[in-house]
């Protein structure tokens, strides 16, 4: 028969190789869950369907809309009026250019020469919309852009990234730019908006574009062009240099009363994409239509959600914002860039010290609550075996 203190050297031991197992257990039983995610501009923008907040006297939405994405919004204020999934991610097609101008064309004087070099037009995407730049001549910036603007030129896309640096280094620079405006829904692999593998934008980032490019005059008078003559070849016979117009593809644009531009887009993967913007008794509104179910639809929608918007000014509650960019260098943002009424979001919480980090059991410090019970336990039963040692040896 075992010995007094040969029972409480064996219930020492089994404690002691019991802890490690009652240590580790919480770590794969109880994942710590992340915080539930806010749509940056308030929690309704989140939401699937159409989202509105009617008051009295505020007209309907238009009842025949297709877009599978879209968004009204005060570009002064950033209120949006009215939406239907503004975050969802889908390609963008040429209205990524618009990212494209609010990132590189603060850059480069408009009356600068450019000679256009052979490698500067070659690697754009079969089927890609050109403007028609030869290469070995000269081109004036401000040419180049309204071969960007107006008939969304891949090539005049392509030789102005070349120009700042090469298509990659202006792909990083978009990237940031679009962190900066907090348009997380943004994942830039072509400067041009061709269809690419990952390739996707959202109605809420594109309109963040639109609303930070028409800050700039330039941008305001490209993309407001409706038509302009464009540098063409040197004719062999004359030597002279010659000309063709070209016209904005913006099919709103001298139609729709008011109506500023900004960018029209069309591919295969996106379907038809639109960003329009137009002005009218001191408003400026912002509308972003997204693949509805036909090309001329994308259009008749953003006149139809333009005539909306100004009708329903307001006789509406927003239901989100149009966030700002962050300021530079500046601070992530907190998840939620603004409440669903479109008040700003608080400031973010203080982090709480790392020693008193709850854990995946549920807090209680380092080891969590079944760590601690462990400790406990382990004491309990030495305290129990020394008492019945001391009372066997008592005895």
């Amino acid at each position: 028969m075992p010995t007094p203190r040969l029972t409480f050297a064996r219930l020492c031991a089994a404690v002691t190789a019991a802890l490690p197992v009652l240590l580790a257990a919480p770590a794969g039983a109880a994942p710590q869950q992340p915080p539930p995610s806010v749509a940056i501009g308030g929690e309704r923008l989140g939401l699937p369907g159409v989202q509105v907040a009617p008051m009295a006297g505020a007209p309907p939405l238009p009842s025949d809309l297709t877009g599978q994405s879209w968004i009204v919004s005060d570009a002064a204020s950033g209120e949006v009026l009215a939406a239907s999934n503004p975050h969802l991610r889908l390609p963008p097609a040429s209205t990524l250019k618009i990212l494209f101008a609010d990132t590189v064309l603060p850059k480069f004087d408009r009356n600068a020469v450019h000679r256009v070099a052979d490698e500067e037009i070659q690697g754009i995407g079969p089927g890609s919309s050109l403007v028609g730049i030869k290469e070995n001549l000269d081109y004036r910036v401000e040419d180049l852009w309204r071969g960007v603007f107006l008939s969304s030129g891949n090539d005049a896309v392509h030789v102005l990234a070349h120009m700042n640096g090469g298509v990659q280094q202006t792909v990083a620079e978009m990237q940031t730019r679009a962190d900066t405006l907090q348009a997380r829904d943004t994942r830039v692999i072509s400067p041009d908006g061709y269809d690419m593998d990952g390739q996707v934008s959202s109605a809420y980032d594109l309109s963040l574009f639109a609303r930070a490019g028409l800050r700039n005059a330039d941008f305001r008078m490209y993309c407001a062009t409706r038509d302009a003559m464009f540098p063409g070849a040197v004719d062999r016979n004359t030597g002279q240099r010659g000309s063709f117009g070209i016209a904005n593809t913006d099919r709103l644009l001298g139609k729709y009363p008011g109506l500023i531009g900004v960018k029209n887009g069309t591919t295969t993967n996106a379907g038809s994409t639109f960003v329009g913007a137009a002005e009218r008794g001191g408003r400026t509104l912002l509308v972003t239509v997204m693949h509805p179910s036909s090309y001329q639809k994308v259009y008749d929608e953003t006149a139809a959600l333009l005539d909306w918007g100004f009708a329903a000014a307001g006789k509406v509650q927003p239901v989100g914002r149009l966030v700002d960019e962050l300021p530079p260098g500046g601070a992530e943002p907190t998840g939620q860039a603004g409440g669903g009424d479109g008040t700003p979001a608080p400031p973010p919480h203080p982090a709480a010290p790392a020693a008193a980090a709850p854990t995946a059991a549920g807090g209680g410090g380092r080891f969590g609550v079944v760590g601690w019970s462990a400790v406990v336990l382990a004491g309990v039963a030495l305290g129990y075996g020394a008492l019945v040692l001391r009372r066997r040896s008592a005895g």
